[in-house]
């Protein structure tokens, strides 16, 4: 049986990229590097944090106390540790590490050194990776821990991830890596200024075997109404289908930067 680990499920760390100059931070740098810090100490408050660093004595030396905290010498290109890192399934038992080409959501940024991260500190796993051709981000699917996994059309299906491979095929490959007899895909939903082509885990995330949390937007004035309503009425039917219970997440009030929309949104969080 091969199955792909829910973010629900038990962990061994939370593994963070730790922002530095050569990321597109590099404007805001100390806002962000505060933001992180925040939530690696959170982390190690409740179990290990993983930091992978472009400096690490830098890093090391913000940290006063480092229970918990581990830390690694690799320079990436940007910070989306669950885009860009592998991913967990469990195979007859055995945990097993899967690695898959991270292109920057279609190509939009340059992801080299993320791409081959993984790979790179394949040593400091106790699993063996296993790499696949295939472009796949961590956020792009969700994992009920069984035999569901959830998706979205705009970003799964988008050519410019695998423009060779069919939805058939695309879906076939799910079952394949990940075991999972069902490929659920949401035809609706985005947020503006999204740069995922509409990732699941901007939009809704499962929180136990049968039991989905999403994005609801009440205010019919918002730009996300109507395409977030017609996500909704697709996950009820998914839930009558398969009998999962739906739980729905407020809207975030609208966020600018730079006279532009920030998809900000409460589905991407970290358990």
């Amino acid at each position: 049986m091969k199955r792909m680990i829910a973010e629900f499920e038990e962990q061994s760390f939370t593994q963070i990229i730790f922002p530095h100059k050569n990321t597109d931070w590099v404007e805001y740098l100390a806002d962000a590097e505060k933001t992180f810090i925040n939530i690696i100490k959170a982390i190690a408050t409740y179990q290990k944090c993983f930091i992978v660093c472009a400096d690490i004595t830098y890093v090391k030396s913000i940290f006063k106390d480092h229970t918990n905290l581990y830390f690694v010498d690799y320079e990436t290109n940007d910070t989306w540790a669950r885009d860009c890192s592998t991913l967990c399934i469990e195979e007859d038992g055995e945990i097993k590490l899967l690695d898959f080409t991270f292109n920057a959501w279609g190509n939009k940024f340059e992801s080299s050194k993320d791409n081959a991260m993984s790979l790179e500190m394949r040593n400091i796993y106790l699993s063996d990776i296993e790499s696949h051709d295939f472009v796949l981000e961590g956020g792009a699917i969700e994992s009920n821990g069984k035999d569901i996994l959830l998706t979205t059309s705009a970003c799964l299906l988008n050519k410019n991830r695998n423009p060779h491979l069919d939805a058939i095929a695309i879906t076939q490959k799910l079952n394949e890596y990940f075991g999972a007899t069902k490929i659920l895909y949401l035809n609706h939903g985005y947020l503006a200024g999204d740069d995922t082509d509409s990732h699941i885990d901007t939009l809704a995330r499962f929180i136990n075997e049968d039991t989905i949390i999403y994005i609801k937007c009440s205010d019919a004035s918002d730009e996300h109404f109507s395409e977030l309503a017609l996500m909704e009425e697709e996950l009820k039917e998914m839930a009558k289908t398969h009998n999962l219970n739906l739980i729905p997440l407020p809207m975030t009030d609208a966020i600018y930067f730079e006279g532009q929309r920030l998809p900000a949104t409460y589905a991407n969080f970290l358990l």
